[in-house]
């Protein structure tokens, strides 16, 4: 039986890897998971230095889900470069390395920074704000995000991945304009923009007013953008979004996604990556599927 999906010609042992940000850099979780049992692990976002991250309280739970307005709070890329790399390097898994910034110069000095060190695959987190462009994201418009691909492929020396923001009119039109920059791989949903209100208190639950909504309740709207993706462009997608049980996970290589990111899930069930990973194995034999490719896209 084949798990094996290959990104970009990075190859991987099974679609199952962590979303950025809900996994830390990988050792808080190696006592629960076997890390060698993932396709890869995912960093959390960093800079070219460290991040505060936003004020507290960061952090709501809501119906079916979370917010999240940590501010991508990171130690910097030497931190990631010295502590991090060297132990997820003990691991027989891929390592992609989540980027984020304020400035195409500050992608820029971590995708340099990242040319020589054992990463794989480097995912550009497109849903920073971009202080140059007034605060906002590059990922909500198209020229930005073309424009910002094209730059880091220029000075990326591993596969890059761009991650999508849903928080857009036409899904279809950011990935077009990624693929047109260069991107090798597309990655999608972010998180999706919500707010919550404590009605005692007569005051917004996090201090940032706003945060990212992650979880079960977005599945739906992710699995759709994927589907749409995959139709629209020819590059690999990584989906994610509300994805907590191998079914979540089938449904979006069905939708045409080559491999999947657990997120949210990780932080109430810290084995979900690899009961994923073994709940789409068991899928497979149960329906006599040889190939997992025989599943990516299978619906049309």
């Amino acid at each position: 039986m084949n798990t094996k999906v290959n990104l970009a010609g990075v190859e991987l042992k099974n679609p199952v890897m962590t979303a950025s940000g809900t996994f830390g850099s990988g050792e808080e979780y190696s006592e629960f998971v076997d890390l060698n049992r993932l396709g890869a692990v995912v960093t959390k976002g960093v800079a070219n230095v460290p991040w505060p991250g936003n004020p507290t309280p960061r952090i709501a739970e809501v119906y079916g889900g979370m917010l999240n307005a940590i501010g991508l709070q990171n130690p910097g890329i030497d931190v990631l470069a010295k502590r991090d790399l060297p132990f997820l390097r003990q691991y027989d898994t891929k390592i992609i390395v989540n980027v984020c910034g304020r400035t195409t110069e500050d992608y820029l000095e971590v995708v340099e920074r990242l040319a020589d060190e054992p990463v794989d695959l480097l995912e550009i987190n497109i849903s920073c704000p971009n202080v140059k462009e007034g605060g906002i994201a590059f990922g909500q418009d198209p020229k930005a995000v073309e424009a910002i691909t094209r730059a880091v492929k220029q000075h990326a020396k591993q596969p890059v991945i761009m991650k999508l923001s849903p928080n857009v009119t036409d899904i279809t039109v950011m990935a077009k304009a990624a693929e047109a920059g260069g991107a090798d791989v597309l990655s999608l949903i972010n998180t999706l923009t919500g707010m919550k209100i404590d009605i005692n208190k007569r005051q917004f639950a996090i201090a940032n007013k706003t945060g990212g909504m992650s979880g079960p309740a977005v599945k739906p709207v992710a699995v759709r953008m994927v589907y749409q993706v995959a139709n629209a462009v020819s590059v690999p997608i990584i989906g994610m979004g509300g994805i907590a049980t191998a079914e979540d996970a089938l449904e979006f290589i069905m939708a045409g996604a080559t491999a999947v990111s657990v997120g949210t899930a990780n932080f109430y069930n810290p084995y979900a990556t690899v009961e994923i990973a073994e709940g789409i194995e068991a899928y497979m034999k149960k329906n006599q599927i040889e190939d997992i490719h025989t599943l990516i896209g299978c619906v049309k």
